[in-house]
């Protein structure tokens, strides 16, 4: 009999009762017991929803209050110095989040980077070359207990210790010869007491994630992945361990954990069906195989028959005793149910699956390979009846835009004239040296979020809006001048998401209206929905932008998010290559630009901050990759004259690899996240002589605390140890829209003198 298995899934709860929960225990509205009971509830409903459906292997320790990575580092005693004068618990674990800022304390967060190639964030781990590990099991244990008294036995789900160390960066000033996996030997007998205390409290099957195994390893790593898990898989005979790989094939790196006795394997066969036949041919005859075959990173119903062929040929080698049926990955990157969609047309809401129904088309699989079609057949006839609809629906295409797909030409995907040449045209913008601007957002009240709300339920008309809006983004600019930033924004106070805002005003998407999903900590975003050609049917920000830009003298940002951003950050249909979609994207957004130009605004910036995100997690698939995702960009930046300003952002990625790509997009300016990463990005920038002007955060808005004027001038003299000064500007790392006034008016005032002072140094 085939076992129906799950990853993991969604945190939030189905009405994000998890985010109120946490951000009200933040804000002094809830104490700790509220917390962690509020949250205990949450657990126990989503272990009841999976048991309800039928899944046989239900995961635990999936939840986390901010991500799975800074729980293991707390889990382990990874704690940095500067948090060990805190109060242990969730003090010290938020500000390991959040930093932390009151009365005699000011510790910033910890480095935030993208999981792999998804939207979702996870806090780095910072080793020490001496570190010392100290297990603290309690979260583990207690949720697997928790869901053991309501009946439910649990697969716990645990970070490899390999990938755990591999996810890390080494403590600043470690010497320069330490890598985090030379402690894996000590770390290796906490995970063993971990897993024994885990078959002491009744656990029979681990999960434990070794996401790394898909990505390009070096040979030596093999010694390490056997040392692990011939360890690891002796520390009791009940237990048996599964190795969960996901987002990419795993190839040779097969070969490091094949000959360990584990009792089980997960592949992603969405993102890299191939390597089945691999797999099959090498898998011991003593290892199950998990099978991922439903979507765990998208939202379109699963094709039933193309999934059974699939396990079909797995059985048939393997037999159905050692085949499980799974997700790709675990559901954390998808919506919680499509049930609370009242809005969405009901021919595509017929296409969609979020992760309740996820759970439910894994149990019908297993269910058919375990006891025929006869025993789910209206499920499978609707199965059909779906995909073939949007397989033939006339909704999917556009004749206009493959047409425009048909004309683009290599001139639409270059700059008229080099960027010196641009840089001199210019000048006419009238900026001092060290520019100040930010990046686009500013802060999202709950004012402006009532107001939004107010007009989706119609208890306000439009134009009520809208002069809402205009009043919102005068006293934003008026704010600016004040303190003085020299390229303005207007505060996208009409904008509910940098991506749903701009689909909301494409053709070729469709919104949800309760899909959201978690991105970091307590944040999260409710992608949009590609599913067919897309277009611009008319200008989509160039009455709010002239507006802004008439409240002033001084120039202001056009707004506007980049092809690649609107690719990643949304569900993407998978009917056609991404590149396709992206490219249609950036043919919309190309107009956009030409418009605002003609409208008289000099300075646009087209956000990507994804684009890093995007890249392959086998560097043999990059140049693909890149080649298509540069052009989308300059096919969406390219068509303005010279002395028009173009601007982009790009935050928490690592840039080293693909510098190289960054200067082919050819921006004149970029800004950069550079604050939470101990300006280790711009080695890249000077390494590789970046000719256009930057923008390097100087100081992290995912964290409430202020930064000092100290701390900002220290840190911009620190990055005049890499650029240039003729080519730096001076802003926050990332937009604004997450913090409160008080926060932005302090910190931006701070900067903004910083600046100011820094002119004053080099004009004496």
């Amino acid at each position: 009999m085939v076992i129906s298995t799950n990853l993991g899934f969604p945190r939030m709860g189905a009405n994000r009762e998890l985010k109120r929960l946490v951000e009200n225990f933040w804000s002094g509205k809830v104490d700790e017991n509220a917390l962690l009971s509020g949250s205990k509830k949450i657990r126990e409903e989503h272990w009841s929803l999976q048991k309800k459906a039928g899944l046989e292997h239900i995961p635990s320790n999936d939840f986390s209050f901010y991500d799975q990575v800074v729980d293991h580092s707390y889990a382990f005693g990874v704690i940095p110095a500067r948090y060990k004068n805190l109060h242990p618990g969730l003090e010290t674990y938020f500000a390991m989040c959040r930093g932390l800022q009151k009365a005699e304390v000011d510790v910033p967060a910890c480095e935030m980077k993208k999981w792999f190639d998804t939207n979702y964030h996870y806090i780095v781990p910072e080793f020490e070359p001496n570190q010392q590990f100290t297990l603290n099991p309690a979260k583990i244990l207690d949720e697997f207990k928790e869901a053991k008294d309501i009946g439910i036995q649990t697969r716990p789900v645990i970070l490899g210790p390999i990938s755990y160390l591999l996810l890390g960066k080494p403590i600043r000033g470690a010497p320069h010869e330490f890598e985090p996996i030379q402690l894996l030997s000590k770390l290796l007998p906490l995970y063993e007491e971990l897993l024994s205390k885990l078959a002491g409290a009744g656990a029979t099957w681990i999960q434990v994630d070794e996401p790394f195994l898909v990505t390009d390893l070096s040979s030596n790593l093999k010694k390490e992945y056997s040392s692990a898990y011939n360890a690891l898989t002796k520390v009791s005979p009940q237990l048996k361990i599964l190795i969960a790989t996901y987002f990419e094939r795993i190839g040779t790196n097969i070969d490091f954990v094949i000959n360990t006795p584990i009792s089980a394997i997960h592949i992603d066969l969405v993102r890299a069906p191939g390597q089945l036949e691999t797999i099959l041919k090498s898998i011991p005859s003593t290892v199950s195989l998990s099978l991922g075959l439903i979507n765990g990173r998208n939202i379109w119903k699963a094709n039933f028959d193309a999934a059974l062929t699939t396990a079909q040929k797995a059985i048939d080698t393997l037999g159905s005793e050692r085949v499980f049926i799974a997700p790709s990955c675990s559901l954390l990157h998808t919506p919680h149910s499509v049930q609370a969609e009242k809005k969405i047309d009901p021919e595509i809401l017929d296409w969609l699956s979020f992760a309740t129904e996820k759970i439910k088309e894994i149990v019908t699989i297993s269910k058919v390979l375990n006891d025929g079609n006869q025993s789910v057949q209206s499920e499978i006839d609707a199965n059909r009846k779906s995909v073939q609809n949007r397989k033939t629906s006339p909704r999917i295409h556009n004749a206009v835009v493959q047409e425009k797909m048909k004309t683009l030409n290599p001139d639409m995907f270059k700059r008229k004239l080099p960027f010196r040449e641009r840089q001199k045209q210019q000048q006419k913008l009238g900026l001092p040296s060290f520019p100040t601007t930010t990046v686009g957002s500013f802060p999202q009240t709950k004012e402006v979020r009532a107001v939004r709300a107010k007009l989706k339920k119609g208890e306000i008309d439009q134009a009520g809006y809208d002069d809402f809006v205009n009043k919102e983004i005068e006293k934003c600019i008026r704010f600016q001048e004040k303190i003085g930033i020299d390229v303005l924004v207007h505060g996208e106070f009409e904008r509910n998401d940098m991506v749903e805002f701009f689909g909301e005003n494409l053709e070729g998407y469709v919104f949800s209206g309760n899909g959201w999903v978690q991105s970091y900590g307590s944040r999260c975003i409710k992608p949009p929905i590609i599913f067919g050609d897309v277009f611009r049917p008319k200008p989509m920000t160039v009455d709010v932008i002239k507006y802004a830009q008439s409240l002033t003298k001084k120039p202001l940002k056009g707004m506007l998010t980049g092809p690649v951003t609107m690719l990643q950050w949304s569900f993407v249909r998978d009917d056609q290559p991404r590149k396709d979609t992206t490219f249609q994207l950036a043919l919309a957004i190309r107009e956009e630009v030409h418009d605002l130009e003609a409208a008289g605004i000099s300075v646009i910036q087209i956000d990507e901050p994804a684009i890093r995100e995007g890249l392959p997690l086998r560097k043999e698939d990059w140049n693909e990759y890149l080649n298509w995702a540069v052009d989308a960009f300059l096919l969406s930046s390219t068509g303005v004259d010279s002395s028009t300003q173009i601007h982009t952002h790009m935050c928490y990625s690592d840039f080293n690899d693909i510098i190289e790509s960054i200067q082919r997009m050819d921006a004149d300016v970029i800004t950069i996240e550079n604050s939470r990463s101990d300006l280790k990005l711009l080695n890249a920038f000077e390494k590789h002589e970046y000719t256009n002007e930057i923008g390097p955060g100087l100081y992290d808005i995912h964290s409430p605390r202020v930064p000092s004027k100290e701390e900002l001038k220290a840190r911009l003299q620190e990055i005049l140890k890499y650029i240039s000064k003729d080519l730096i500007w001076v802003n926050p790392d990332c937009g604004l829209k997450t913090r409160g006034w008080a926060e932005v008016e302090s910190a931006l005032k701070n900067m903004t003198d910083v600046a100011k002072e820094f002119r004053s140094i080099e004009a004496k």
